[in-house]
């Protein structure tokens, strides 16, 4: 998986036409893309930033991929339908989207958060809804569901495959037990954000071994990306090919 890049400061005219570029989209009204690109700390007010379309967007997304889903798996019930489109249009498979396209490169931020810190999953993930919005709102829906059958097609394709949506915390603790037996610990290392929109960045640790962490909007996604993180790293080192057959075991996610 990607790291995750550092903020820019701002996006100059050159940059939105590279944004265009990069998104493959053209749009007739460049003020849609540069709200798209704002984040409220580079934002002169909070209406001038991505926030309303990020709320669009979401909409947006939502219905392209239940649309989808309805129409190309009739045999699937609507809790399997449920499941799928909860990890397609999740907070870490849009920021991981962003990441891909390098939309960080034109996101404009305020000083303070370009100096601080990589980016949370919520700001990438944001950006990404918040184009989608604004090529709705310029173009219609048929480019808009364009983009989004290009970026995230793909995504579902992973989840009814299996790659992807997994509970990697049960995964994590069958093959710790199963080749190590001790079962991992987690562990939060950082927080950031107002106490009632909080993301966590979350270690996983099998013993004397930590793993890289992860950011999630509570403990329990952040703990899941962790996880992940470790069952990667896991992979790397030829763990888990002795324990190929329990992924088949845990495709559902957990309960609330």
């Amino acid at each position: 998986m990607s790291e995750k890049p550092e903020p820019q400061e701002n996006t100059s005219p050159e940059g939105l036409t590279a944004c265009e570029e990069r998104i493959g989209y053209r749009f007739q009204n460049r003020r849609l893309l540069e709200a798209a690109v704002t984040h409220a700390s580079g934002a002169s007010h909070r209406l001038a930033s991505n926030e309303r379309l990020e709320f669009l967007g979401d909409s947006i997304l939502g219905f392209v991929v239940c649309n989808r889903l309805y129409i190309e798996f009739p045999e699937l019930l609507e809790g399997d339908l449920t499941r799928i489109k909860s990890a397609v249009v999740s907070r870490e498979t849009c920021s991981r989207i962003s990441i891909e396209l390098g939309l960080v490169d034109f996101l404009i931020v305020g000083k303070g958060m370009a100096v601080n810190r990589p980016l949370p999953n919520s700001v990438l993930s944001d950006m990404f809804e918040s184009l989608v919005a604004a090529i709705f709102l310029d173009g219609g829906m048929k480019p808009a569901r364009a983009f989004l059958d290009t970026w995230v097609g793909p995504e579902i394709a992973k989840v009814v495959a299996g790659e992807e949506g997994s509970n990697h915390k049960s995964l994590l603790q069958q093959l710790a037990q199963g080749a190590y037996g001790i079962a991992p610990t987690y562990e939060v290392i950082d927080e950031v954000g107002p106490d009632h929109n909080k993301e966590f960045q979350v270690r996983a640790q099998i013993g004397r071994r930590r793993y890289a962490p992860a950011w999630g909007r509570n403990k329990k996604e952040a703990e899941q990306g962790a996880a992940e993180k470790a069952l990667e790293a896991l992979r790397a080192d030829g763990v888990i090919p002795a324990f190929e057959h329990a992924f088949r075991h845990f495709s559902e996610p957990e309960s609330d």
